[in-house]
C-alpha cells in the first residue's frame, strides 16, 4: 500500500506551477470523441482521472496517444459499445461519456459514476436534459440505458444549477436537430473551456459562461487543437498552503480572475496577495484572523477548496464557521483533523473551527480528494511525522504533487507500507 509521509514543520518558499484544470480535462476527452477526425488537447493534468478516460476512450475503439500532458484522440474508428462499471465507477465524470456517445450515435450504456462520496449527487438533470432532447433513458441492472431514433434542440431549465449537467446537455445537443436552450446553466470557466473545444470542432454555441446557453445544431464536427486552462482548484490549494506556511510562495500558470473568491477571503484573514497576470504571489503571513466561509457556485467561493481552507482556520485567531451549500455531508476531514489536535466540529451544514491551535502529526486517512489537499496541508504544518493514506484519492485531482511539494523544500515522500494482508502473503 502506498502512503505519504510528511515531516511538518518545514516553511515553503519557491514558485509552484499548476497543471491544467481537471473539471476541464474529464470533461473536453469525452467531448473529443463527438469529432471526424483528430483532436489534440495540450496540457492536460498528469492525474489518474485523465489515463482512466483515456482507457475508456481506447475500450470503445479510440486510438490515444499521450506525451508529456499532450493528449491526441482520433475517434475515426469508435463504435458504440457498451461501458459497463469497471473503469466507469473510478471516477463521476465518466457521466460525460453518456453525453458524448448519446451525441454521436444517438444511443449509449453507460455504467454508473463513480468518484468521492460526497453524499447524494444525483444525475437526474442530466436525465431530465437527454430526454429533453429526445431520448428514452432507462436505468438497467446499474447501468443507464440511453436510446433515441433523432435528437431534437429543446428548451431546458435546469431545476439547480449544475455544471455536470450543463456540460452532459452540451454534448448531445451540438449535433442535435434544431436550437437547444439552456436555462439557469451553470457559469464555471470549466463550461467556457468545453464550449471553446466544442466550436474549434465546429459547433455553434453562444452564451457559455452566463445562465443561458444556446446551441444550434450542426450535423458535423472536426478535429481542432486546443490548449486547457489551468486549475483553479489547485491554484486555490496553493494559496491557501502558502498562506499556512509560506514564507514566499509564487503560483505560476493562473488565472486570477478564476480565484477571485478565494483572494478575497485570503485577504480578509490577514493574508497580502499580490496578483499579476499569470501569477499570484503570497509572500509570509505574520498573524490570520478567523473569517466565516459559505460555499457557493461559481463565482462564489468553491466548496472544492472548503476542506482545504478548513485546514488554515485552525491557524487563524478565533472560531470560523464554514458552510457548504454544495455538498452539505463533505465534512469528512473534521475527524481527520481532530487526529491532529484540531478544535472543530460538524453541526447541520457547517463545520465551527477555532485556532489558533498547534497541529500534532498522527495517521490519517484521505476519505475524498479535497479532504486529501487539506491533510496534505495539515500535515506540512504539524510536529512530527504525518502519515496519509488512501491516497490515490489525492491522485485523482493533482498531478506530480510530491515533485512539486519537495521543490518548494516540503519533507514529503510517497512511500510503501506493509498492511496485515500484505505480510500474510
Amino acid at each position: 500500500m502506498d502512503v505519504y509521509k510528511i515531516k511538518g514543520g518545514k516553511r515553503l518558499q519557491g514558485t509552484i506551477r499548476v497543471s491544467g484544470a481537471k473539471n476541464s480535462a474529464v470533461a473536453l476527452i469525452p467531448a473529443a470523441i463527438l469529432a471526424d477526425s483528430p483532436v489534440t488537447i495540450a496540457g492536460l493534468p498528469e492525474i489518474s482521472d485523465v489515463y482512466t478516460l483515456q482507457t475508456l476512450v481506447e475500450e470503445i475503439g479510440g486510438k490515444v496517444e499521450m506525451k508529456d500532458g499532450t493528449m491526441t484522440i482520433d475517434p475515426t474508428e469508435i463504435i458504440s459499445m457498451p461501458l459497463p462499471n469497471g473503469n466507469v465507477k473510478k471516477l463521476r465524470a465518466s457521466y460525460y461519456m453518456m453525453g458524448a456517445m448519446l451525441g454521436k450515435f444517438k444511443h449509449a450504456v453507460i455504467g454508473l459514476p463513480g468518484g468521492c462520496h460526497l453524499g447524494p449527487r444525483p444525475i437526474d438533470q442530466h436525465i431530465k436534459g437527454f430526454e429533453a432532447l429526445g431520448a428514452k433513458v432507462e436505468n438497467e441492472h446499474g447501468a443507464i440505458y440511453l436510446r433515441a431514433d433523432e435528437l431534437y434542440g429543446a428548451k431546458i431549465y435546469l431545476d439547480v444549477v449544475s455544471v455536470g449537467a450543463t456540460i452532459n446537455i452540451m454534448l448531445a445537443a451540438v449535433k442535435a436537430k434544431g436550437k437547444t436552450i439552456i436555462e439557469n446553466a451553470a457559469k464555471e470557466p470549466e463550461i467556457i473551456d468545453v464550449a471553446t473545444l466544442l466550436s474549434n470542432m465546429g459547433a455553434n454555441i453562444k452564451g457559455a459562461g452566463t445562465n443561458v446557453i444556446r446551441i444550434e445544431g450542426v450535423e458535423t464536427l472536426h478535429g481542432t487543437k486546443h490548449t486547457i486552462i489551468p486549475d483553479r482548484i489547485e491554484t486555490g490549494t496553493h494559496m491557501i498552503m502558502a498562506a499556512a506556511i509560506g514564507d514566499g510562495v509564487t503560483i505560476d500558470n493562473v488565472i486570477p480572475l478564476h480565484v477571485e473568491a478565494v483572494t478575497a477571503k485570503l485577504r480578509e484573514m490577514g493574508v497580502k496577495v499580490e496578483v499579476g497576470e499569470e501569477q499570484i504571489f503570497i509572500p509570509k503571513t505574520e498573524k490570520l484572523h478567523a473569517v466565516d466561509v459559505k460555499t457557493l457556485v461559481y463565482p462564489g467561493f468553491p466548496t472544492d477548496l472548503q476542506q482545504p481552507f478548513g485546514v488554515l482556520s485552525t491557524q487563524a485567531e478565533g472560531s470560523s464557521i464554514l458552510t457548504d451549500t454544495i455538498y452539505p455531508a463533505r465534512f469528512k476531514q473534521i475527524d481527520e483533523l481532530r487526529r491532529m489536535n484540531a478544535e472543530g466540529r460538524v453541526e447541520g451544514r457547517s463545520a465551527i473551527i477555532t485556532g489558533p491551535t498547534e497541529l500534532q502529526a498522527a495517521t490519517v486517512e484521505a476519505t475524498d480528494l479535497r479532504a486529501g489537499a487539506a491533510l496534505l496541508i495539515a500535515g506540512l504544518l504539524a510536529s512530527g511525522e504525518t502519515e496519509i493514506h488512501e491516497i490515490e484519492h489525492i491522485e485523482r485531482g493533482y498531478g506530480d504533487i510530491i515533485n512539486k511539494l519537495q521543490n518548494l523544500g516540503a519533507d514529503i515522500n510517497k512511500v510503501k507500507v506493509l498492511t496485515p494482508s500484505s505480510i500474510s502473503e
